[in-house]
């Protein structure tokens, strides 16, 4: 049966994506984010797993203002690389699994989720940076996607709450999937960061190491932030955090091993990274 054996919480900063594309990760600057994700990648490469389900928000791409579903699937055999308005990134498309997409969403829907199913999706930098962080490329992806959209752009958003339930109905549906796959996801985003207004550049360290803390040791705490609560106290788009949380509510009821964590905060974005394992 399926599995999910392990989750991940990291930052999608666009910047990292250009960062990497130019061959500058080993610049002072930049040198200790790409570094941090060292650890990560020897580990992936140990446990193997087959499909990384990788929740994030599409900022604009496949979808926009005026049509943006709350939670999205894609359920496709290849997911392209998009275009977000200055050409496309040397990355190969992103290969899926459509048979075990499509059991997801039947079983999401079954567990009263309903989803947006995506039959074609095109994935923007809130998708890929976290897999060019995670995985190396040579030439292809070695795991296969499931890209998970959350609305956390167009109110009303989702509670902090039910992005935690997700996570518990993804693990449902994983579980309930006949053949043995083994599952790791990804909840992007953040940490704290404010793009617009006379708070742009507002960062708060202290929230962010506090949010790294919690996601691992008490994620119910989490689920009580409100959408104010964290646009207050971390910046407007760090609500992005709430997807972490449906990456740890996939995690519930498990015991579980801290593998890596890091904090860098250079510039206006807290960037985060925390591994979690299943212990055996």
């Amino acid at each position: 049966m399926g599995k999910i054996i392990a989750g991940i919480g990291t930052s999608h900063v666009p910047s990292i994506g250009v960062v990497y594309d130019q061959g500058r990760t080993q610049e002072p600057d930049w040198k200790p984010l790409f570094d941090a994700y060292e650890p990560v990648k020897d580990w992936l490469k140990e446990i193997k797993p087959d499909v990384a389900i990788v929740v994030y928000n599409d900022h604009g791409g496949d979808f926009f203002f005026d049509k943006y579903p709350t939670f999205a699937v894609g359920a496709a055999d290849i997911y392209p690389v998009g275009d977000e308005g200055w050409g496309r990134r040397p990355l190969p498309d992103f290969p899926g699994d459509a048979d075990f997409s499509w059991h997801l969403c039947n079983e999401l829907v079954y567990n009263e989720f309903d989803i947006t199913v995506c039959q074609e999706m095109a994935v923007e930098h809130g998708f890929m940076v976290p897999m060019h962080l995670c995985w190396d490329h040579d030439p292809d992806w070695p795991v296969k996607v499931v890209p998970v959209a959350v609305n956390v752009i167009q109110h009303p958003l989702p509670t902090a709450l039910r992005c935690w339930k997700l996570g518990q109905a993804l693990r449902k549906a994983v579980e309930s999937y006949p053949k043995d796959t083994k599952v790791v996801i990804l909840g992007t985003g953040g940490m704290s960061h404010q793009l617009n207004g006379a708070r742009f550049g507002y960062l708060n360290s202290d929230f962010d190491r506090d949010f790294l803390d919690k996601i691992e040791t008490d994620p119910m705490a989490l689920t009580e932030l409100t959408h104010q609560q964290i646009m207050e106290d971390a910046g407007a788009e760090a609500v992005e955090l709430i997807m972490w949380l449906t990456m740890r509510g996939a995690l519930d009821g498990a015991p579980l091993r801290q593998v890596h964590r890091n904090y860098y905060a250079p510039m206006t974005t807290g960037m985060g990274l925390i591994a979690l394992e299943e212990a055996v």
